[in-house]
């Protein structure tokens, strides 16, 4: 009879994980499971179903080479009669078969999930079983839960800032005596650049995993089972091992940090990686310790192989970002899921599952999103993001479009960053102002507008970019709401600015815009 059932979920592939204190594997086993469910509750690419499952794969293997039993459930390329189509489910049939053939174990153990479903889906099994499930907290992260929690207490607005500063004091990161490197906490200032008209010139690559047979038996099953879904295989090239994100990480921080912080907002269309790291994935799977990423970023730069502003620009994301916005999901749900400030309603665009679109911005956007399952932050915030929330995509809508199409989308992440960054659906939550800009913007920071049909500058008529009529249309829309918004100041002034009959157009070829790409 197993003593403990350590349940380990698909973005939980940690052996160092608290889920493994006081393992014994004479005694214990872990339980694991490829259910339907996981790829299908949002229209997943493929490429993000691969991943997942390929790295299951890798870890059940890993667990079995130290002689730890794993139930594991395999998805297969033809569903068979009575397939457990949930997590919960599965979980129950194996409880149940293992309570019939060994009495059943004693209690279920489960490192915090990183989704609110799923949390409430093994709670669910585990009370339907009769047994006890000790939830234990997850390492992975800088800070816990409760901590953030006590930082959001009494807080009328929650703010990166005053939660990235205390973090790097606590773990003595990016600190010289008490004080921050250099005597900034931040140089995002110095991090906006964008490449010159000749381009940003030869690119250094990132380092490629190429499949091995258990990710090729992945991959087949993918494209056979999920044919219909989203997305190509055709460069899948993803870390699914941790030696595979380690070797990731070493390659970011030799070849792609030093430039990274001065071009991290940059965009060129047909150049998916630039100087981004690519490591998401593998630390939101928990191949990679976030703690292994923030120590070899800081240890570039005292080598002198990295400027400071490029190195704290990315520990920023890691041990900044990536934290506040767990904090934000796990402060506020599940009732944040709903949450729509703007009364957004419209559907989304079908452009977005097919890149079919004479934007040059979007084309390139979703084209490589579909390609890869994968864009960089800014194209996720000032393309795709931008145009959902200029046309008015209900949020959720937005949601779940990001959820399906990113490998690295899990969503304690993913869902804060566009219901709050993106479409400021919290109303002010998460971001001081909504993000939103004309046509102009991404002109500055791309080469994207070069021989696009559409001209940034204009707002009406036949040349009009569809972002910069939206824009204005947007701030005439919500300008009551928006006055409240002392950053928005500036930009209502220039609302207030035109006429009546210059708003009048800008509506009529707003409502064109929605209606043809609806």
């Amino acid at each position: 009879m197993p003593r403990h059932i350590v349940i380990a979920l698909g973005d939980q592939l940690d052996r160092s994980s608290a889920a493994f204190d006081g393992f014994d594997a004479a005694r214990d086993t872990v339980w694991m499971a490829e259910v339907a469910e996981e790829s299908t509750h949002v229209w997943s690419h493929k490429a993000r179903i691969a991943v997942f499952l390929a790295a299951m794969r890798h870890f059940r293997d890993a667990l079995l080479r130290e002689r730890i039993a794993v139930d594991y459930t395999e998805l297969a390329i033809t569903p068979r009669p009575q397939e457990p189509a949930t997590l919960a489910a599965a979980l129950a049939a194996s409880l149940a078969r293992l309570k019939k053939e060994q009495a059943g174990p004693e209690k279920l153990v489960v490192v915090e999930p990183g989704e609110w479903r799923v949390q409430e889906a093994v709670r669910a099994a585990a009370q339907a079983a009769g047994l006890p499930l000790e939830i234990r907290p997850d390492r992975h992260f800088f800070s816990s839960r409760e901590e953030f929690a006590a930082h959001a207490t009494g807080r009328k607005q929650l703010r990166l800032e005053y939660f990235y500063r205390p973090l790097r004091e606590k773990f003595g990161v990016l600190m010289d005596d008490g004080e921050p490197a250099g005597g900034q906490w931040n140089y995002d200032a110095e991090n906006r650049g964008a490449f010159p008209k000749t381009g940003p010139g030869k690119l250094p690559a990132p380092v490629r995993f190429a499949p091995d047979a258990t990710t090729r038996g992945v991959l087949d099953l993918v494209n056979a089972r999920f044919a219909k879904h989203p997305g190509s295989l055709a460069h899948f090239d993803w870390p699914v091992t941790p030696a595979h994100a380690q070797a990731a990480l070493d390659d970011f921080l030799s070849h792609r940090l030093p430039l990274f912080g001065r071009y991290q907002d940059a965009i060129w269309t047909g150049e998916p990686w630039l100087y981004h790291s690519r490591l998401a994935q593998a630390m939101n799977m928990r191949l990679l310790d976030p703690r292994d990423v923030v120590a070899g970023a800081e240890r570039a730069w005292r080598q002198g192989k990295a400027p400071l502003e490029a190195a704290e620009g990315f520990i920023r994301q890691v041990i900044g970002w990536r934290e506040y916005v767990r904090g934000v999901y796990w402060q506020f749900m599940p009732e944040y899921l709903d949450r729509n400030a703007l009364n957004a309603a419209m559907p989304l665009p079908n452009l977005y599952w097919t890149g079919d679109t004479d934007m040059n911005c979007l084309r390139d956007a979703v084209g490589q999103t579909l390609a890869y399952g994968y864009a960089h932050h800014i194209q996720r915030l000032m393309v795709t993001g931008l145009f959902a929330l200029l046309f008015g995509v209900a949020p959720q809508r937005v949601h779940e479009w990001y959820l399906a199409v990113y490998v690295d989308a899990v969503e304690w992440v993913e869902l804060p960053n566009t219901i709050g960054m993106s479409q400021f659906a919290d109303g002010g939550v998460m971001a001081s102002k909504p993000y939103c800009a004309t046509g102009a913007y991404i002109d500055r920071m791309s080469n994207a507008c070069k021989g696009c049909r559409y001209d940034p500058k204009q707002s009406t008529g036949p040349d009009a970019c569809p972002f910069t009529t939206l824009y204005w249309d947007f701030l005439a829309r919500h300008q009551k709401l928006l006055a409240k918004n002392q950053r928005m100041t500036m930009q209502l002034k220039n609302v207030g600015r035109k006429d009546a009959a210059d708003l009048r157009a800008i509506r009529r070829q707003a409502d064109a815009v929605r209606e043809r790409l609806s």
